[in-house]
């Protein structure tokens, strides 16, 4: 579990390919003597475990699922990756609950200047609107941030001077692709409210006259 809070912005060093595993080695200033073989990390919002610690680097592996989930299939020895490490019980909560379980690939639609912030357009399948609410939390490779507008298929966040300065968002250009992950408990609500009207659904389906005049009614 992770809060959306970037700690740091490691740099991808060396991709290696075992068996069906993307292998990724990124040399970042987190301590290593801190870090612990099997932990996890969230790589640019994805959550990944980590399999072997240098002095300034960490290696971490990405199945198949993972890749065809987010944007690491793309990446490019370099690339600046956010990275955060895994809520610890009692820490406070600053940004929202995150997983790394990406959810679907978007992409930068556009992005303009707003006093010494950025508003950034991100375009994702419509099916996934109800997801996406006005005002609510949204992780974007990592990132939490809250949802300003909400069209179909897309939405727009705000990126204030200090996110700018602790993620890899200047990066950022039109078209690339981003990591989304949506808010944990909209999706479980989402799913209670269709399991209910189907679960009601199926009772109307079978509750016939006939029948409750057989259970005495």
């Amino acid at each position: 579990m992770f809060t959306g809070l970037i700690e740091q912005v490691g740099v991808l060093q060396c991709i290696s390919k075992r068996g069906n595993y993307t292998v990724l080695t990124i040399r970042s200033e987190i301590d290593s003597t801190d870090l612990q073989m099997g932990e996890s990390i969230a790589c640019d919002g994805a959550c990944l475990t980590v399999t072997k610690i240098d002095r300034d680097a960490f290696t971490v592996e990405a199945s198949q699922e993972t890749l065809e989930r987010t944007i690491l299939s793309s990446y490019r020895i370099g690339a600046k990756l956010n990275l955060e490490r895994a809520l610890q019980v009692g820490d406070r909560v600053g940004g929202h609950y995150v997983t790394g379980h990406v959810d679907t690939v978007g992409r930068i639609a556009s992005a303009k200047t707003v006093g010494e912030s950025i508003e950034i357009f991100a375009a994702y399948e419509p099916e996934f609107d109800i997801l996406v609410v006005e005002k609510g939390s949204i992780a974007i490779n990592g990132i939490s941030l809250t949802v300003n507008s909400v069209e179909s298929g897309q939405m727009s966040v705000n990126v204030i001077p200090h996110t700018l300065s602790a993620t890899n968002v200047e990066d950022w250009a039109r078209g690339d692709k981003i990591n989304l992950e949506f808010d944990l408990i909209g999706k479980y609500v989402m799913k209670q409210s269709t399991s209910n009207k189907s679960h009601v659904s199926h009772i109307s389906q079978n509750l016939t006259e006939k029948k409750l005049r057989e259970s005495g009614w």
